[in-house]
């Protein structure tokens, strides 16, 4: 884990603009001066409320993760509350821009929006994007912006969603002839080592007749920022309304998007009238290919690629939904260096962030748009699969905004190379919940699930006609990409239309259908978009030609789908609430990077009980076996440890002060592993990664710790941005000798110097159901991450931490300019 850290560490984050977003005028973040306050009270959208008592909050803000958890509410929600809560801002605007439009990347959920009273619009979906025209209520001096979020059916969804504005709101400056949000978009017709033709959509919103000559110069740029292609056209329509063109290019020499060379180039968009420059955007794009095959799964760019995927919910601990986006990039870039390839977005569209940095790392994503449609699914709240479900959901408001959610995602999002699939829905077809069929008298899947035939519930043919509808409306936006949807049921599924009407079908722990299927349907194109973690689901990946690839459930743990209380979240994921990786992650570094990989873990062995005497804890069912594993080496002197190396070495050994323990043994096929039983004495410990011929090409090292003497505090980013950027800090508890205590809980308080402010500090302990949004924090396995937003300056901060008998730490910085 240590290694991994320290090579994320060494990384510079890069910073990115809105204006690929929205695709023209003057994006200005929006998110400073909210005031914010739970209440149900519909005179808060007039501009003369009283709001000075309310609490001043800066965007992001997720009220639902700053509650105590409380065993009587929801487990789905991961026993937080939801809530109506108001937002209001009180702003002037300087420029003389002939239009003014409010941007909002996330409202959750049931939003409705206010400017001066006036009623500008409302968004059911809590994880649309959507914008609203000001300009009509916008008046000289002071304006007034009210939001609602209405999140009282807080139980509305199977997994944590968080409550408020979560995401950034932007307040954008255009001319009245502008080009339209979303409205610039790229497709690559072909690509040769010598040429690619490049498509590019240009849509341009006049809101009057255009005065003069209106024209469009779209320009690609490489990354040295020399323009490698250009074109102007003219946009002969001049009358008011919105005006589509199509404008190709042809780029010589292109250099192509993949996996370890995610090269992007510029595409800039200007839009003149009379020849000056009244309008423009810029975007990302990265050139690539896209090939699937029923029988020989997905190439990128012409080259077999299996995807080494894993699903992400949008939270992150402490944080709940209002994610920085240096959070994300340390959590994507850390499922990279285990080899991750790709990610799905479970189960909505993510904020807009993510999708940059999967550009950016090289990192292939499926888009999804919904986790139920016309009916809700059961939402758990005694604990996952347990007791009486609740029944709260999307189903009152799918009819009339599941199209519309469906092509926004696409308009949004469809500029982002990193985007292979869009998936029109995850489970939509599980047995019983809701849908049902004949077919599944007697039937089972692998997952829990109803028995048997339910004649009264809603027929599962209607899945197929919803799907061919939202297929469709993709497929109206984009068909340079497959539509896909993850399916639970798939046997029943295969009596539907559903499977016939999407380009590429996910199966969800459905691995024993793999080849039945492939034989039945042998133009149907099979992946797994929802597995266990175990590693006989990649097995079943690697050794099949036809399956391309899955998404292994999950790359971290996340908020809510909660056991009983105490459980903050479900724990399945490789990584926990703080980013920290599991055992498991390592294990699967063994298999999948690409990289020399060595990782170790010990356990003691502990004897039977005597007659009539009970288990220790860690004891097997039989009162005997290792305890579990850590990446520890402290135990009693005479002990007998076992010592598990995962590597992708052809070899490995083991040795112990320098001594080797375990001799040069290959790892077993099927875990990667080598292990070794060894007695115990104190020391340094490391497992070398070996060549065939014995050379060292990776190893790790476990030295035996101490008692808790000191903290240890640590940037993982060496540069902070001034301007809101979040700084994480690595705190560990150490020995006198600075060894991690892997052992130690010490409970941690934080206090900030100068311009920022904790955001919180996280752990990863899946059980401590306390308040995790003061300034006090134990740590778990002995290390938590600290988060520290900037306000603006450019001056030095201290953060400090503390406890009780242990040597303080403090960290200092001085956020950059950028």
């Amino acid at each position: 884990m240590k290694k991994l850290i320290t090579i994320l560490m060494a990384v510079l984050v890069p910073v990115l603009s809105a204006r690929a977003q929205v695709s023209f005028g003057d994006a200005q973040k929006f998110d400073e001066g909210w005031k914010f306050m739970l209440i149900d009270n519909a005179s808060a959208a007039l501009p003369n409320f009283d709001d000075a008592s309310w609490r001043s909050v800066t965007l992001p803000h997720d009220w639902s993760v700053e509650a105590i958890a409380s065993p009587d509410l929801a487990s789905c929600t991961g026993y937080l509350p939801g809530g109506i809560g108001w937002y209001r801002k009180h702003f002037t605007v300087t420029d003389k821009a002939a239009r003014h439009y409010i941007y909002f990347e996330g409202v959750y959920n049931r939003s409705e929006v206010y400017l001066n009273g006036q009623y500008l619009g409302s968004r059911p979906s809590g994880f649309a994007s959507f914008m609203y025209d000001m300009t009509p209520y916008l008046k000289e001096g002071e304006n007034v912006i009210a939001v609602k979020a209405d999140h009282s059916r807080y139980a509305d969804c199977r997994w944590y969603t968080g409550s408020g504005i979560y995401r950034d709101v932007w307040i954008i400056s255009a001319p009245e002839v502008h080009l339209a949000m979303w409205g610039t978009a790229y497709r690559l017709v072909s690509m040769t080592p010598a040429k690619a033709s490049v498509d590019v959509d240009v849509e341009v919103e006049k809101n009057v007749p255009a005065g003069a000559k209106l024209e469009a110069v779209v320009s690609l740029i490489d990354a040295s920022g020399k323009t490698v292609a250009t074109r102007k056209t003219q946009i002969k329509d001049q009358s008011k309304g919105v005006t589509k063109l199509t404008v190709n290019l042809s780029v010589p020499n292109p250099h192509p998007w993949n996996l370890d060379d995610p090269y992007l180039y510029q595409l800039r968009t200007d839009l003149l009238m009379g020849g000056k420059r009244i309008d423009g955007s810029e975007v990302r794009a990265g050139l690539r290919t896209l090939e699937f095959d029923a029988d020989h799964g997905f190439a990128l760019n012409g080259k077999n690629t299996k995807i080494k995927g894993v699903c992400l919910h949008h939270d992150a601990g402490v944080l709940g939904a209002a994610v920085p986006y240096e959070v994300w990039y340390y959590r994507l870039a850390a499922l990279k260096e285990i080899g991750v390839n790709g990610i799905r977005g479970s189960h909505n569209p993510h904020s807009p962030m993510l999708y940059d940095i999967c550009d950016e790392l090289g990192l292939l994503v499926m888009d999804e748009a919904f986790d139920e449609w016309e009916f809700p699914k059961k939402k758990w709240v005694s604990g996952w699969n347990v007791g009486e479900p609740a029944f709260f959901g999307t189903d009152d408001f799918f009819n009339e905004w599941g199209e519309r959610d469906v092509t926004d995602m696409v308009r949004r999002d469809r500029n982002h190379a990193s985007i292979f699939l869009w998936s029109i829905g995850n489970e939509v077809d599980y047995p019983n919940d809701p849908y049902s069929h004949p077919i599944l008298e007697g039937m089972k899947i692998n997952q829990p699930m109803a028995d048997g035939y339910k004649p009264d519930a809603p027929p599962a043919e209607r899945i197929g006609m919803i799907a061919k509808r939202l297929a469709a409306r993709v497929r109206a936006v984009d068909t340079s990409r497959p539509v896909t949807g993850a399916l639970a049921g798939v046997e029943m599924s295969n009596e539907t239309e559903y499977p016939d009407v999407i380009d590429v079908v996910g199966y969800n722990y459905t691995e024993n259908r793999y080849d039945s299927d492939h034989e039945k349907y042998p133009n149907r194109i099979i992946y797994g978009s929802e597995t266990s973690s175990g590693i006989n689901s990649w097995f079943a990946v690697r050794d099949r030609e036809h399956i391309f690839g899955h998404f292994l459930w999950t790359g971290t743990d996340y908020l809510g789908e909660s056991g009983r209380f105490p459980s903050r979240g479900m724990g399945t994921g490789l990584f926990d609430l703080g980013s920290f990786p599991k055992t498991s992650a390592m294990n699967r570094a063994a298999f999948w990077s690409e990289k020399p990989f060595t990782y170790m873990v010990t356990s003691v062995y502990v004897a039977p009980p005597a007659p009539g005497q009970p288990r220790q804890r860690g004891q097997g069912g039989r009162g005997m076996g290792f305890v579990a594993p850590a990446a520890t080496w402290l135990m009693e002197p005479g002990q007998t440890a076992q010592v598990t190396c995962y590597t992708n070495a052809p070899q490995a050994r083991l040795r112990l002060n320098g001594n080797i323990v375990g001799q040069l043994t290959a790892p077993d096929a099927r875990q990667q592993a080598v292990s070794w039983t060894i007695p115990y004495a104190p020391g340094t410990l490391v497992a070398e990664g070996c060549d065939q011929d014995g050379n060292v090409v990776s190893s790790y090292t476990i030295r035996t710790n101490g008692l808790p003497a000191a903290i240890k505090a640590s940037l993982v980013y060496p540069e902070v941005n001034a301007d809101r950027g979040t700084a994480l800090i690595l705190v560990e508890i150490v020995d006198a000798d600075g060894i991690p205590v892997k052992q130690a809980d010490n409970e941690i308080t934080c206090t900030v110097q100068g311009n920022a402010r904790l955001l919180g500090m996280e752990s990863g302990n899946n059980t401590d159901m306390t308040a995790h949004y003061d300034a006090r924090e134990r740590v778990y396995n002995g290390h938590l991450m600290a988060y520290v937003q900037t306000t603006g300056e450019a001056e030095p901060i201290r953060v400090n931490f503390s406890s009780p008998l242990l040597k303080a730490a403090s960290v200092e910085f001085t956020p950059v300019k950028k």
